[in-house]
Formats: structure tokens, C-alpha cells, sequence
């Protein structure tokens, strides 16, 4: 296993787990975005730009 594979290895188990985290987060705060940030401990412009590269938007 190259680099490039553990680096693939590392995207695919982040998305496998932040997507249903974002939208039980999302769920909780109702939909407010700004609180979802909050409460995961990140930006609100950093889950937006995550939400849409999901296609979460």
C-alpha cells in the first residue's frame, strides 16, 4: 500500500462517518446550521463547504 492508498483509505472512512454525523447534528439543531458548527466544534463555513461535497445541501 502506496501513500495515495492510504491517503484513499483515509477519505473514504471520514466520509463513511461524517456524513450520517452531519445529518444527525443537522437534525438536532433543527436545521441551523451555525449551531451544527457549534456543536461539532468547526466553522460554519467549513460544514457548508463539507455539506455540499457531500451533496447535503
Amino acid at each position: 500500500m502506496d501513500g495515495s492508498d492510504a491517503d484513499d483509505v483515509y477519505e473514504i472512512v471520514l466520509r463513511e462517518m461524517e456524513i450520517p454525523l452531519f445529518v444527525e447534528v443537522l437534525n438536532h439543531c433543527e436545521g441551523n446550521q451555525s449551531r451544527a458548527a457549534a456543536m461539532l466544534g468547526i466553522h460554519r463555513a467549513t460544514l457548508r463547504k463539507k455539506l455540499k461535497e457531500y451533496g447535503l445541501t
